[in-house]
């Protein structure tokens, strides 16, 4: 009984790594976005959409990790 609370324990740290890291990679990035957006601004639409696909990839690794934390804790 006790192995099921350690790997809902994993989980949860495992999804607090995941959330840290995805914190860690959107931040810098939104940061050089709107850097960029401001000392240029006629290229801020295109700025905006390579930010916007970056940030759904780094989403999307987050969510694949969110999911094996979860598929790890109800093995």
């Amino acid at each position: 009984m006790e192995a099921i609370g350690f790997a809902w324990l994993a989980a949860g740290i495992g999804s607090g790594i995941a959330v840290l890291g995805v914190g860690n990679g959107i931040g810098p990035l939104v940061a050089s976005a709107l850097e960029a957006s401001s000392r240029q601004p006629e290229n801020a639409g295109d700025v905006r959409a390579t930010m916007i696909i970056g940030a759904a990839l780094i989403e999307g690794v987050a969510l694949f990790a969110l999911i094996i934390c979860i598929l790890l804790a109800i093995k």
